[in-house]
């Protein structure tokens, strides 16, 4: 079994408060890690680092854990860029042009809704990101769904069945019978292919009762819940999140103080998407508010072609610090251990022993530089599972 230590680390997150400086990130300078069998066998400073078959030297720059992202939709065709221009020229977002998607999608081949994925898949990885979650939901039809979900297992295990993201035109007239649709043949067909099942319980989109019929359904079919909520109106997204103790309630835009006290005494993550506000000219959630209240708090792309055409976590760690009021810290720590935390997974988003060797560097001595140097590309190398495959 070989082994490979990483040493001549400037300095070190490790998500784990024990190793480091205390704190959540738990920093640690002039550091080695060792690597064996895809997993962190030991972390601490480079004196003490132990013998290893195989050196690298991190030339004092910064290792982080690779990033998490618990929120994106991979899987589609086509793009919206004159409705993003259409946005910035004024107009607001109302996720309308979702049918938009919906279209190119079921008129896609399977190898060009594989080809996108995987060059999608691409830019996530040669940005940090080794783990990600992918969604159904531009189907909105039981074989289309199910497609898009048999494409999405090729790249990730962490896939959701999205059929409620919204109601397709030809149900316009009949919502029951979509809802119906969703909780019967389609959950049937995709039920095997997924991990989670997700709800847009927002304005415009499916209502609180719908919601819970259809993520009661979905957890009856042994699916774990997670809710897109509270994006673009105040609503019951968050609280029935909390209610049924979903795994993460995404955008979290828009609640109240009852809303933030309940995540509060949850096991329920808010998950930021900092550049859906971005490409959409929306409000940015109040992450300080969020944090301070002691929510949870994880940060993802939301990669999809109408709000958020972005793949880049660096982008939204940058964004979260300048927009959402947090730290460079405790943005980090959104992005790795948050969303794992997210994707409900300890074996990932910290670099302590027995987690999986994922791991980025950084071309900086710092993490800092994530949010100090938005738009550069930092990360000069990545490991998944102990395995350098970028740089």
């Amino acid at each position: 079994m070989t082994t490979t230590l990483i040493t001549n680390i400037g300095e070190i997150a490790t998500n784990d408060p024990a190793l480091g400086d205390g704190s959540p990130l738990g920093v640690l300078r002039d550091a080695a890690l060792v690597i064996e069998d895809g997993r962190v066998a030991w972390v601490g400073p480079s004196a003490s680092a132990p013998a290893a078959d195989e050196h690298f030297d991190a030339g004092g720059r910064a290792v982080i854990p690779a990033f998490v992202d618990s929120h994106t939709h991979l899987v589609f065709a086509g793009e919206r860029s004159a409705e993003f221009a259409a946005r910035m020229a004024g107009e607001p977002y109302t996720g309308g042009g979702i049918a938009t998607t919906v279209a190119a999608t079921r008129a896609a081949t399977d190898d060009e809704l594989r080809a996108h994925t995987r060059a999608l898949a691409g830019e996530l990885l040669a940005s940090g990101t080794t783990t990600f979650e992918i969604k159904s939901g531009y189907g909105l039809d039981v074989a289309t769904e199910a497609r898009i979900l048999r494409i999405a297992r090729e790249f990730t295990d962490e896939t959701t069945f999205l059929g409620a993201h919204v109601v397709p035109a030809e149900y316009a007239h009949d919502r029951a019978a979509y809802v119906d649709l969703v909780c019967g043949e389609m959950l049937t067909a995709c039920a095997p292919l997924s991990r989670w099942i997700d709800v847009f319980c927002d304005e415009g989109a499916f209502t609180g009762e719908e919601a819970r019929r259809i993520l009661e359904a979905g957890i009856a079919a042994g699916l774990l819940p997670r809710l897109h909520g509270n994006q673009l109106a105040h609503g019951p997204g968050a609280a029935l999140a909390v209610e049924l103790g979903v795994a993460s309630v995404d955008h979290s835009t828009f609640l109240t103080d009852a809303d933030v006290e309940a995540l509060a005494g949850s096991d329920t993550v808010a998950t930021l998407l900092p550049a859906a506000e971005f490409s959409t000219r929306s409000p940015y959630p109040d992450a300080r508010r969020l944090i301070d209240a002691g929510v949870s708090v994880a940060i993802a792309t939301d990669c999809n072609p109408g709000s958020s055409y972005v793949t880049s976590m660096p982008l939204c760690i940058a964004l979260a610090v300048r927009e959402m009021r947090m730290t460079p810290a405790e943005a980090l720590h959104a992005a790795t251990a948050g969303g794992a935390c997210a994707l409900r997974r300890d074996d990932i988003g910290r670099l302590s022993p027995g987690a999986w060797a994922d791991i980025a560097l950084l071309d900086a001595p710092s993490y800092l530089h994530l949010a100090y140097r938005p738009g550069s590309q930092l990360v000069s190398r990545v490991w998944k599972r102990g395995i350098a495959v970028v740089g």
